[in-house]
C-alpha cells in the first residue's frame, strides 16, 4: 500500500501562492478536507490535486467557487458539471466580443481628430439622445 507524503498547509500554500486564510476558507466552503494531526492541517495527493484545479478553475476558467463545488462534485441528480461548464463558455464567448467591440472603439479614437473625444462623429452617430 502506498502511503501518501503529507503537505503541511503553509508549504501548500506558499506552493500555490495563497493566503493561508484562502485554504482554510475553501475548507470551510467544503471544497477541501485537510487531514489534521495534532490540530495542524495537512494535505496528501489528492487535495494538492484539488487545490491546483480549484486555484486553475478561479483563475483560467474564472468560475465562482459555487460552481467549482459542481465541478469537484461531477455528475450528480442535480447537477452535471458540463452544463456548468457550457454555461461558463457562453459568457466567455459574450466577453469576447464585448472585448472586440472595446477594443474596436478605442482604436477608432485614436484615429479621431476632435479635441474632445464626445465629439467625435462617429461617436455621434451611433448614439440615441432625446429630441430637444
Amino acid at each position: 500500500m502506498l502511503v501518501d507524503k503529507l503537505c503541511s498547509i503553509r508549504t501548500t500554500a506558499d506552493h500555490f501562492d495563497l493566503p493561508v486564510s484562502t485554504l482554510h476558507y475553501w475548507e470551510r466552503r467544503g471544497l477541501i478536507t485537510p487531514h489534521r494531526r495534532g490540530g495542524r492541517r495537512y494535505y496528501d495527493t489528492d487535495q494538492l490535486y484539488r487545490i491546483a484545479a480549484i486555484r486553475h478553475w478561479r483563475d483560467i476558467g474564472r468560475f465562482s467557487l459555487e460552481e467549482i463545488g459542481v465541478l469537484l462534485a461531477g455528475r450528480t441528480a442535480t447537477h452535471d458539471w458540463l452544463d456548468t461548464v457550457s454555461a461558463r463558455i457562453s459568457l466567455v464567448d459574450k466577453e469576447i466580443k464585448q472585448l472586440e467591440r472595446t477594443g474596436a472603439y478605442l482604436r477608432h479614437l485614436l484615429t479621431c481628430r476632435q479635441d474632445v473625444p464626445e465629439r467625435c462623429a462617429t461617436f455621434r452617430a451611433e448614439q440615441e439622445i432625446p429630441s430637444a
